[in-house]
Formats: C-alpha cells, structure tokens, sequence
C-alpha cells in the first residue's frame, strides 16, 4: 500500500518545508523577535530596570542552550515521536508566552516563563526544524533549509506591526499583547504539528526528491554518521564547534549594538540617513540571506560558502567604522550582514548534517548550538565593555578579530573532515564539499 502511495509525483517532504516556515514565523518569532518589543513597555509598567529586564534573553538562551543536547537526544532516538515533541514545543511557547500576561511584578516568572518559552524554541526550531530537513532532503537540501529558516524573517515583518499596535493601544497594553501572541502561536502552529509534521515512512517517499536522471541510481543510505561518541573522538570536530564560539561573539556585537551605534552617530550629525531605514533594509536583506544562503551551499558547497560568508562579515565590520564618514556604507553593512546570516542559522545544521550524518544529528547539532549560545550569550555584553573602556572603532575591530578566527577555524576544520570522509567514501560529504 505504502508504495502505490508514493507512486506520485508530489514530494512530502516540500510541506515539511511549508510546515517549518509556519513554525518559523510565528512560535520562532515570538521568542525571537518580538520579546524585545515589550522591553520598554513592561520596565515602565512594572518598574524594572533595564538590566533585570534585559537578563530574560541571556538566561532563556543559555538554559535552552544546555538543553538542546538533550532535546537533540531525543529527536535522535529510533522511537521517536515527532508530532508528541512539536505539540510539546508548541504549547511551550504559547502557553508560557501568554503567561506572562500574569507575571505582573514578579521579575522571576518572567525569567522561569522565559526558560519555558527558550527550550519550546530548541525543540520547534533550532533543533527540530533542522532534523525534519536533514531526514527527508538528501538533494535541495539547503534550499530546503533556506526557504524553512525564511520564515523567521517573514513572519518577523508581519508580527512587529501587530506589537506596534497591540501595545501601543491602551486598551491592550503589553499584558493583552503577550496573552494575544501566546494564543496566535498555538492557534498556527498545533494543527501543523499535528497534521504535517512527521518523519519519512519509507525509502519510496525520499526517492520522490531525486532527480529524473537519478531515478534509476541506486538509493543513497540517508541514516549514515557518527554517533556522537565517534565525533568527540574527532579534533576537528572541536575546532569546528568552538568556531562557532567567536561566530556567536562577531553576530552578539554586530547584530545587536549597530543600531545604537547608528543612533548615536544620528545624535552627533554623523549619519544622515537614518537608523530605523538601515534597521529595516537588513531586516529585507536577512530574508533573502536564508534562501539565498540555502542554494550557495548546495551550489558552491560548504568551504566556498563559507569563504564568501567571512568577506562579507569582515565588510560589514569596516562599514561600520567608516560609516560615519561614508553614510552608504550603512547600506552596504545591512546587504551584507543580511545575506551573510546563512552562516550562522543555516550553517551549523547544514554542515552537521553533511559532515556528520543524520545517525545521532539532533545530539551533535545541540552540543554546537550550545558554542554558538555561549559566544553569542557573551558577545554584546563583552562588546559593551569594550566601547566603555575605549569605543567604538575598537569595538567594531573586536568583532573583525572574532570573524577571521571564526572562519578559519571552520574553513580549517571542514576542510580537513571533507577529507577524512572522502577516503571513506561518504558520498553525501563529497556532494556538499
């Protein structure tokens, strides 16, 4: 029965995709994106200062951080339920999300909600989206991803104008917006993990994703890998987790602090364009990053991606420390910093996946988030120190620094396990090297 199902032309696995933008677009976004929005709101309702405030994303993303190993475990397991985890990680973040409507002055439930909200995330997105792609792509794959990992940032275009609305709107405030969103993200996303989300029933179904001239070729062996206690075995596995330390520590600084930065030359009469338009072009740009991420790895495979990705990190580093000479310099950072995005939201599970395997790939990818959490976590706060004890320019030179050992580290690192699979014939490596 299985087989006269699959005879068809349709690939299941293009509405796996479909289903991780909706969970990209709303559940992701809210605890992504749009926490920030209620900053001001909730310090001046509640009379929080901005630091306490603040500590919900450095605590959410660390526990979550330290959880995804685990979550990655499960989601690794052969008994694994998929649509059990992604109802779980739903109902995280909506029902914590909507929680905090009645946190009130309590800061410590906004920090224990906040938790609740980060691991609902790992377990929808950073870990789940990745292992759902890497399970039924083994050709498009990074297109896949790109278009899946897209919907963060469409989702984030239409959400903000609701926060600008609801919690504008006196008669809604922050506490009717957090109670809104939490109900809009389990009223998207449960029927998606309910009705779509799922994991490939037969060989038959992932042959319908090859293409026309490969039909007749004998069917890759999508469950190869390492296990985990294979990979930590690997030198070059460490290299290419603790890259991504110094990849989180160059996006802690640019991601976060270039607006202030853009604000302040604005006070200053240094830069004329504006912030908020700068803001609003890396926003578009970071869309067209993820899917435009997504075929570079597929067609220039993982080292020339990478390679392209650190000249546009470095480019986006001496854009901001001439900007305020140069004022289109801000757009040049916002193309780049956009489209160099793909590094780092597709890259650690594209590459896990390739250099890897997909045998214990939700272990594996949850140890180098937590790297990439650790460096991240740190990166603005370290950045902060270092403009208050020098400035800007040196800050900006920092985040240069972190890139260059970022990307040598993974170019070195990949490189060498492309190789080291190569003589074992892992043919999916030498398709993404």
């Amino acid at each position: 029965m299985e087989n006269n199902k699959n005879n068809g032309k349709f690939f299941y696995g293009w509405l796996i995709v479909v289903g991780c933008m909706l969970i990209q677009a709303v559940p992701y976004s809210l605890a992504a994106n749009i926490q920030p929005a209620f900053t001001k709101y909730v310090t001046t309702g509640e009379g929080f200062t901005l630091t306490q405030f603040s500590l919900i994303f450095t605590i959410g993303t660390i526990v979550s951080a330290l959880c995804s190993p685990f979550i990655g475990k499960l989601y690794s397991s052969p008994k694994a339920n998929i649509k059990l985890l992604y109802v779980l990680g739903v109902v995280l973040v909506g029902a914590s999300f909507s929680a905090m409507s009645l946190a009130g002055g309590n800061i410590f439930a906004y920090y224990a909600l906040s938790i609740l909200v980060q691991i609902g995330s790992a377990i929808i997105s950073a870990i789940g989206v990745p292992t759902l792609i890497n399970s039924w792509f083994t050709e498009n794959k990074g297109i896949a991803m790109g278009l899946a990992f897209s919907g963060g940032g469409l989702g984030n275009m239409v959400l903000q104008q609701f926060a600008g609305k609801w919690l504008s709107d006196p008669t809604i405030g922050y506490k009717g917006a957090y109670f809104r969103f939490g109900i809009l993200a389990i009223i998207v996303a449960l029927p998606v993990a309910l009705f779509i989300m799922r994991l490939p029933k037969s060989k038959a179904e992932l042959e319908l994703n090859k293409p026309k001239k490969a039909k007749n070729e004998t069917t890759e062996n999508t469950s190869w890998g390492y296990t985990f206690a294979e990979v930590s075995k690997i030198k070059y596995f460490w290299i290419f987790a603790i890259s991504f330390v110094f990849v989180g520590l160059y996006v802690g600084g640019m991601a976060l602090q270039f607006i202030p930065y853009l604000q302040t030359l604005e006070q200053e009469g240094l830069f004329l364009i504006g912030s908020a338009l700068v803001a609003s072009a890396f926003g578009l740009c970071s869309v067209f990053g993820n899917l435009c991420g997504g075929v570079l790895f597929d067609k220039l495979g993982i080292t020339k991606s990478l390679l392209l990705a650190g000249v546009l990190v470095i480019t986006c580093g001496l854009s901001l420390i001439f900007v305020g000479q140069i004022n289109a310099l801000g757009f040049v950072f916002a193309i780049c910093l956009g489209i160099s995005m793909f590094s780092y939201i597709i890259g650690p599970s594209y590459m896990t996946g390739a250099l890897f395997g997909n045998k214990e790939f939700g272990t594996i990818l949850g140890i180098v988030q937590i790297f990439f959490a650790a460096g991240f976590g740190f990166g603005s706060t370290l950045f902060g120190i270092i403009v208050d004890n020098f400035n800007y320019t040196t800050g900006w030179i920092s985040t240069i620094v972190y890139a260059v050992i970022a990307y040598a580290g993974l170019l070195y690192s990949t490189s060498a396990i492309i190789k080291m699979n190569k003589k074992n014939n892992v043919s999916e490596t030498k398709q993404a090297a």
